[in-house]
């Protein structure tokens, strides 16, 4: 049993750590808090849907589809997307009433 519990901790683990150290720091503040708080509840397909988000190289890209100063691809626009975003703005948001920014 624990052998099958280790593989989506591990997948998990994979995942946040990629989400943190993504080289821009605007991108880190979201999708690490993200993949750390709401990672554990996201769906297989939504786990590899961030996977694929990712993969992807352009960071400051990722951000623009974040706050969506750029059009995302379709393949991009999923339902993982839609709660990065609204994560992002609840994350912004507490954040900004804590006094930062």
């Amino acid at each position: 049993m624990a052998d099958t519990d280790a593989r989506p901790n591990e997948r998990l683990g994979r995942i946040s750590f990629r989400a943190w150290r993504r080289g821009f720091r605007e991108a880190d503040l979201v999708l690490g808090p993200f993949a750390d708080r709401v990672g554990p509840t996201l769906s297989d397909a939504e786990l590899t849907d961030f996977e694929a988000l990712l993969a992807q190289d352009d960071d400051h890209r990722i951000y623009a589809w974040i706050i969506e100063t750029l059009p995302t691809p379709p393949e991009y626009e999923t339902p993982l997307m839609s709660k990065i975003r609204a994560f992002m703005r609840a994350h912004v948001a507490a954040a900004v009433a804590d006094g930062a920014g």
